[in-house]
């Protein structure tokens, strides 16, 4: 048996970029500071790590009405942002998923280290099937390693299976190399000996696998 899970932004759809703006926004928008999104810099890459640690440096008190109200104007712009211009999905990657559903030796999970309300949103603008397929995200820890162990264990009620992840950052890497996790790069933005740009060439993807 395997198991395969997969980041959201920047692996299975195009918005890293203007997810990142629109969090910056809501920042601001919330707080009135500027927010450093050079996010390979902070110790939890996930949206409600960057903001403990962007709290903590900003002296600003760190409490759920305050993420609650920061993710609220960020879902808004979200939501603006793709009815004006729906997500697209990576090459490949619903077609993808839709495989690995029809074979009986794969589970499937999602982790993200963005809200899930967003993530669902941007999924739906995209025409990603994701029924049935559990997730895990920022509600549910601010470390995207845990984040990553709630996906599996709602995935995978027994024993660890062979596990791979897709993911397009450097902290998805670390995660991986951290739960010695067999990791796979979507896209170019850092270094690594397994990696594909998109899903189209099912065949290789699944290989990376061991199917």
């Amino acid at each position: 048996m395997n198991h395969v899970m997969f980041d959201i932004d920047g692996t299975l759809i195009e918005s890293y970029d203007f997810d990142s703006e629109c969090f910056a926004e809501a920042v601001k928008a919330v707080t009135g500071y500027e927010i450093d999104t050079n996010w390979s810099r902070y110790t939890h890459v996930t949206d409600t790590g960057i903001l403990n640690q962007f709290f903590q440096e900003k002296n600003i008190e760190n409490t759920q009405s305050a993420h609650e109200h920061i993710k609220r104007v960020f879902l808004s712009k979200i939501h603006t942002r793709i009815a004006k211009t729906p997500v697209s999905e990576i090459v490949g990657a619903a077609a993808f998923i839709a495989r690995l559903k029809e074979l009986d030796n794969v589970s499937i999970s999602l982790a993200t280290g963005g809200w899930y309300e967003s993530a669902l949103l941007k999924l739906v603008s995209a025409g990603m099937d994701i029924s049935d397929i559990p997730i895990a995200s920022a509600n549910d820890h601010y470390s995207r390693i845990e984040i990553m162990k709630i996906a599996e264990k709602r995935a995978v009620k027994e024993a660890r299976l062979s596990f791979t992840y897709f993911g397009d950052g450097s902290w998805d890497l670390n995660a991986c190399n951290a739960l010695g996790v067999n990791f796979v790069l979507v896209g170019d933005r850092v270094k690594h000996s397994q990696s594909i740009m998109n899903f189209e060439k099912q065949d290789e993807v699944l290989a990376y696998i061991g199917l």
